[in-house]
């Protein structure tokens, strides 16, 4: 037979409190902060000191449960009539396990249906934080399920239902939230009803068949990709912004002119800070990292000394939560080694470290990357003339640096799968159809390339072979040879210099080009032109100097 009671706790004397003697007992005589008169029993602490007996203002239930434990619960109520009748709801719930009309994990799930859902919540965040999650990723669930809390009072697991949240997602949509962060809310309270079922604190998830609103349809930012022309400017404007803005005079008649009097210490670190941006921007482009990921890297992570340099990017650091080996493009393993050099020495000494670098040195960051970059490359494309939406309302923002290593891997002609690992993307539909800007792509470039088919049915390759002549040309100008040395088809009226030819049996004269490499284009330079005039773009920049 079960019992209900109260607790009984001590605690010290209040402040200011006296001992009466009432009933031949010490009673503690105090006012609380609002005047208010107090009284409560004194006892003898272990120490020997007085104390007051303190009893709990909700009773408890002591019980056998269904599987022979002695269980104390919390009945959470204050009259002893509905105390008692909580301990006789357990009971019978025993005497069901005990009868098998019900299994020991449901009779559990039943005392968890009565928990604040606050408690729980609490034990999930604790289980994300085990699960080693970003405290980001957590902040943002806490604030979700918060909300979600508050718009459909949600108080206990039994208010969790399919029916409140279809009408908070149609509530949510008038009011104007977009798509993908009403799927933000859903997908959270789903995940939190996912771990109640699997830690047997629920029976089923209620939100399996709400569907998601559809993002395709209600984009709220539709990035896009940078062309190569584009992130030229980008760099060169970040290069040189710093400067002048601080020269740049802004007063009086000379106004819109450079100060030409200036400390070169001030100079020296307005460069610095120009070639940083630039260089955060040329990382961000040619390696795919996001900014989190960039803001975490620091000096000992970049590894340059060994056959292919790569970035080393810790599992904490990383979306995916695994880590990961970056491989970096030699001219910015170039760019980086320079400028590590530079952070290495300080900006005050000019001797470069020989000696083997501190645990404090590798230690540093990377970039010190600003909090408000997307403001600062706002300004950098404002001064590049780039215009930060475009004719379809798409923006560019920082992901949008991404979004460009994406697009340029696949104008490169890179194999999917290969950029899906640069990605580093679970799904290839992902990197295939969000971070590749389809009008990036030459698609008219393609479409040229089909083969020749003629309304008379004859077929034109067979009567090309026959006369000798290459009229109607399937193949492209220039087309590069997979598997082989760079091989470039010759052009009528523009032959390719210092290169000599070889008959090959189609009746067309192919060269080898020397195996060199292409010239960095450094920003704004015109071999770009030139090597547009062959048939091919090129992908390296650089910084400049």
């Amino acid at each position: 037979m079960g019992s209900i009671y109260r607790k009984q706790t001590t605690r010290p004397l209040p402040a200011g409190a006296e001992i009466v003697q009432k009933n031949g007992e010490d009673v503690a005589q105090w006012r609380d902060g609002r005047g208010k008169l107090k009284s409560a029993p004194v006892t003898a602490g272990r120490d020997g000191s007085n104390r007051i007996l303190c009893r709990s203002s909700t009773y408890y239930a002591k019980y056998r449960d269904g599987e022979g434990i002695v269980r104390d619960v919390a009945t959470r109520c204050r009259d002893k009539q509905a105390a008692t009748a909580v301990l006789k709801d357990l009971e019978r719930r025993a005497e069901l396990v005990r009868s098998n009309v019900i299994t020991a994990e449901e009779d559990a799930i039943s005392d968890h249906q009565l928990t604040p859902l606050d408690e729980h919540v609490a034990a999930y965040l604790i289980h994300l934080e085990a699960q080693q999650t970003s405290p980001r990723h957590r902040r943002n669930v806490k604030d979700c399920l918060d909300k979600l809390k508050l718009d459909c009072r949600i108080r206990r697991l039994t208010d969790l239902s399919a029916e409140k949240m279809e009408r908070w997602m149609l509530a949510a949509e008038k009011s104007g939230m977009g798509a993908r962060t009403r799927n933000r809310h859903l997908s959270a309270i789903s995940a939190f009803a996912n771990w109640c079922v699997l830690s047997r604190r629920s029976m089923a998830n209620p939100f399996v068949r709400v569907q998601k609103a559809n993002e395709k349809v209600d984009k709220r930012r539709q990035r896009r990709a940078l062309t190569l022309d584009e992130i030229r400017r980008l760099i060169a404007a970040a290069m040189k912004r710093p400067l002048d803005e601080a020269l740049m005079i802004r007063r009086g008649r000379n106004k819109g002119k450079l100060r030409a009097n200036v400390s070169p210490n001030f100079r020296y670190k307005l460069e610095i800070l120009g070639w940083e941006r630039a260089l955060i921007y040329k990382t961000l482009v040619l390696t795919g990292l996001r900014l989190g990921e960039l803001t975490s890297l620091t000096l000992g992570q970049v590894h340059l000394d060994g056959a292919t340099p790569f970035i080393e990017l810790a599992a904490a650091d990383e979306k995916n939560r695994t880590g990961a080996e970056i491989p970096l493009q030699p001219e910015l393993a170039a760019d980086l080694r320079q400028w590590i050099d530079t952070k290495r020495r300080g900006e005050e000494s000019p001797i470069v470290l020989s000696m083997q670098p501190s645990q404090e040195v590798r230690e540093l960051p990377l970039f010190d990357v600003p909090a408000g970059l997307v403001k600062v490359l706002n300004r950098d494309l404002a001064a590049a003339g780039i215009p930060k939406t475009d004719e379809r309302g798409r923006t560019i923002d920082v992901h949008s640096l991404r979004h460009t290593f994406g697009t340029m891997l696949s104008c490169e002609g890179v194999a999917p799968r290969t950029a899906q690992a640069a990605m580093r993307h679970s799904d290839i539909s992902l990197t295939m159809q969000v971070y590749t800007d389809p009008k990036l792509l030459d698609v008219h470039g393609a479409l040229t390339n089909l083969p020749s088919i003629p309304l008379d049915g004859s077929n034109p390759m067979s009567q090309e072979r026959a006369t000798g002549t290459t009229g109607g040309a399937v193949a492209p100008n220039v087309a590069p040879k997979l598997g082989q040395p760079r091989q470039l088809g010759a052009v009528e009226g523009n032959p390719l210099p210092s290169a000599q030819l070889k008959p090959v049996s189609d009746g067309v004269a192919v060269t080898s080009m020397p195996d060199t490499k292409k010239a960095p284009l450094s920003v704004g330079d015109n071999e770009a032109d030139e090597e547009r005039v062959m048939g091919f773009e090129p992908t390296a920049f650089s910084l400049g100097s």
